[in-house]
C-alpha cells in the first residue's frame, strides 16, 4: 500500500501528521469500493445528458409514450429510442406495452429525488 503513494503525497504526510504511517492507513480505509462505484456510474452517466433529464422530468407526473415524448424533447424518434434506451439500461426507466406502444414510466422514484438535490445544489450556487 504505502510503496504506490507518490512522494509528493507521501512527503505531505510526513509533513501534516506524527504518525503519517497511521494515517496513511486510515486514507487507504477511505478508498471506495470498485463494485460500488461501478454500480454507480451508469446512473450518473445517464443523467449526464440534457434529453434524458428532459425524458425523466416529463415521467415525473406519469407514464408516456415514446411518440409523446418525442413531442417533449421536439426530437426525431431515432433520438428519443437512444436516449430511452441509456434511460433503461441504467434502470431508470421501466416499459410496458399496449398494444404497438411502448409506455415509459420511472423506473424508481430514488431517480426523482435525486433530480430534485441536483436542482437544490444548483440553486444553492447562485
Amino acid at each position: 500500500m504505502a510503496d504506490s503513494v507518490p512522494e509528493s503525497a507521501r512527503q505531505t504526510l510526513d509533513r501534516l501528521y506524527e504518525n503519517p504511517d497511521n494515517r496513511l492507513t486510515s486514507l487507504f480505509e477511505l478508498t471506495p469500493d470498485d463494485e460500488q462505484v461501478n454500480a454507480q456510474l451508469p446512473v450518473f452517466k445517464a443523467l449526464a445528458n440534457e434529453h434524458r433529464i428532459r425524458i425523466l422530468e416529463a415521467l415525473r407526473d406519469g407514464e408516456l409514450c415514446a411518440c409523446e415524448l418525442q413531442v417533449v424533447l421536439d426530437a426525431p424518434q431515432s433520438t428519443v429510442a437512444s436516449h430511452l434506451r441509456e434511460l433503461k439500461d441504467a434502470g431508470l426507466v421501466n416499459t410496458r406495452r399496449q398494444g404497438k406502444w411502448t409506455y415509459y414510466r420511472i423506473g424508481d422514484t430514488a431517480v426523482l429525488q435525486l433530480l430534485d438535490i441536483a436542482e437544490a445544489l444548483a440553486e444553492s450556487t447562485d
